[in-house]
């Protein structure tokens, strides 16, 4: 996988922090590298048409919406 870009678009919860720390988490099990960004901006979050919190997004694609995914899970969307 090249140029992976990964965002995880919160409030700043601890689901939200949660969500974030198990992407990290997730990549370092797997061994990627990626470009991980942690948007708490709520204009960039509108902006982005996410419709709930903590959100997940591979390659400006959401994958993910309103809940706290696992390690588990989110290597399925890395995979």
């Amino acid at each position: 996988m090249e140029n992976l870009t990964i965002k995880v678009y919160g409030s700043g919860c601890k689901g939200c922090q949660t969500l974030h720390q198990n992407v990290i988490d997730a990549l370092a099990e797997m061994n990627v590298a990626a470009d991980v960004q942690y948007i708490t901006d709520m204009q960039k979050i509108m902006e982005s048409g996410v419709m709930g919190l903590p959100a997940l997004a591979v390659n400006d694609k959401i994958v993910s919406a309103g809940k706290v995914l696992s390690v588990t899970d989110i290597k399925k969307f890395l995979e």
